[in-house]
């Protein structure tokens, strides 16, 4: 029940960030942005910007930060292919592990796509000039990356000790990372809003799936 209840959470929070979405394209939309790019929700957004302003060392550590995310993803796929090698079959692959590749996909696609349909821009002109900021991928990415991590740790890791300072240590990453991308300035408070309504609904929707593979 427990684990059906994480892939109804995370439909119904997919659904939230679809409406979200819509809201933000639609609701207080002014041209407050860099070059006068249009935000939505922009009293509350100009509102926060204003308080955070532009922390480019937070802003550094927190892309240090996802890289490491970046790596826990790689060491995943990585579990996978010694899989593949030690059994000779796909077939013998742990399903959940081709649910987490599915998974990771899907985050690159939202990534894309939003890349492409650029709802808003960023509130800082960076290296680039304007980038596309909604939602933030960062914290789509923490939270797709490193609950799904947290969670595998907890079944695949024997040694009681060591499971628990890993789990410690992949939450503290994800917390350091959604905290750093939103008090770093680069970000409006509704993208960081946007990915983790994201992020979170893709993680609890994997769990959700990832129930049929594994054993209570």
């Amino acid at each position: 029940m427990k684990k059906r209840g994480s892939f109804v959470c995370g439909i119904v929070l997919l659904i939230v960030f679809a409406a979200f979405t819509f809201a933000v394209t639609h609701v207080d939309v002014q041209a407050i942005g860099p070059e006068g790019s249009s935000v939505g929700f922009a009293g509350i957004n100009q509102t926060f910007h204003a308080l955070t302003g532009y922390q480019a060392t937070v802003y550094k550590l927190t892309e240090y930060a996802g890289y490491l995310a970046l790596f826990v993803a790689g060491a995943f796929a990585g579990l996978g292919v010694a899989q593949l090698v030690k059994r000779k079959s796909l077939m013998r692959v742990d399903g959940d592990l081709y649910l987490l590749a599915g998974l990771y996909a899907i985050m690159l696609i939202c990534y894309v796509l939003f890349e492409e349909f650029i709802v808003n821009y960023r509130p800082v002109i960076l290296e680039e000039g304007l980038e596309a900021s909604y939602p933030s991928s960062h914290t789509m990415m923490a939270l797709v990356i490193l609950l799904p991590a947290i969670s595998q740790v907890g079944r695949r890791m024997k040694n009681g000790a060591l499971r628990t300072a890993l789990q410690v240590l992949l939450a503290l990453l994800l917390v350091a990372i959604v905290l750093g991308r939103l008090l770093c300035g680069v970000h409006w408070l509704t993208d960081i809003v946007a990915g983790c309504l994201l992020g979170l609904g893709l993680a609890l929707t994997y769990e959700g799936l990832a129930s049929a593979f594994t054993k209570d």
